[in-house]
């Protein structure tokens, strides 16, 4: 008898654990809303459950269509604010941002983009990756991102 209450109770229990949600995380491919990018290759941002992944940003001004004029301090400026543009399009902010991986034309620029980085994340430091490489169109930068949505996480803090 034992032998069959113990059978009872571990069906009971793989029925509860294999049970399937009905409710599906979203899986959203979406396109950029600048002209310049309506035919590119890959997705402006793609949304996971709550997660949004973004594609690389430069510093490239969306009303002059051109670099950011100065150096990498201005490119990194224009770069943090493309981003935070496409953020907010999408439902979220540079307070919901927990990974940035970042591309520096020159790596002796480290400072003077840190510089501008902190600025943008005074509060919440995302997890950070960055490194040299070239860049096309003659950009000193390009910065892509992963973010949670707002809604998903209203509480963003540090600890």
């Amino acid at each position: 008898m034992k032998l069959h209450q113990f059978l009872y109770f571990l069906l009971i229990f793989l029925f509860i654990s294999c049970k399937t949600s009905d409710k599906k995380a979203q899986l959203i491919f979406y396109k950029s809303k600048l002209e310049r990018k309506k035919n590119a290759p890959f997705s402006d941002a793609v949304q996971a459950g709550n997660t949004l992944y973004l594609a690389g940003q430069v510093g490239i001004n969306p009303d002059s269509k051109k670099l950011a004029e100065g150096g990498i301090t201005e490119q990194t400026v224009q770069t943090l604010e493309n981003i935070k543009n496409v953020l907010e399009l999408h439902d979220s902010d540079l307070e919901h941002v927990v990974k940035c991986t970042v591309i520096l034309a020159d790596i002796n620029d480290f400072n003077a983009f840190n510089t501008i980085f902190r600025k943008y994340f005074p509060k919440n430091k995302p997890a950070r990756t960055t490194f040299a490489a070239d860049l096309l169109v003659g950009a000193k930068i390009e910065i892509d991102v992963i973010a949670v949505k707002v809604d998903g996480f209203k509480d963003a803090r540090v600890n």
